[in-house]
């Protein structure tokens, strides 16, 4: 596999519900559970960039709340920037993006997402801590150096 030559930033909004549950999407493309988000167009901001890709994911306005988390794909060179989210407007719908929806506490995250994508819900859901420094390779947390 060829890596890439340069990083690309990618954004993720983790809402949490007045229950404490977080929401997650599953990927059309690969079936997969995540917190809804993707790459930032070149030319808009990281704020901009968040509510775009939770809102064409979910159909849901949110508002961030605090950065919880950067994460880098060793593998593939994508940078993540993850947002803890509140609900601000709209109606969650399925998308062109998104199959299904759960709303999951932190024991379901662990059951439904792959490490590196469900250590980030469970940074979200913690409000009691500095925003996490993590590496994955795409599946699997990576030890750090």
């Amino acid at each position: 596999m060829d890596r890439p030559s340069a990083h690309s930033v990618s954004v993720a909004g983790v809402i949490i519900d007045d229950q404490g549950r977080a929401l997650l999407t599953q990927r059309r493309d690969n079936g997969h559970w995540e917190a809804p988000g993707g790459i930032l167009e070149l030319d808009e901001d990281i704020t901009t960039g968040l509510l775009r890709e939770v809102e064409e994911e979910t159909g849901l306005k949110v508002e961030p709340v605090a950065l919880t988390g950067v994460y880098k794909n060793m593998a593939r060179g994508i940078v993540a920037l993850v947002f803890r989210c509140k609900i601000v407007g709209g109606r969650l719908a399925e998308t062109d993006e998104a199959r299904a929806f759960r709303w999951v506490t932190a024991d379901e995250v662990r059951e439904l997402a792959s490490e590196a994508f469900a250590v980030r819900v469970l940074d979200a859901m913690r409000s009691d801590q500095a925003p996490a420094v993590r590496h994955h390779d795409g599946v699997r947390l990576l030890s750090a150096l």
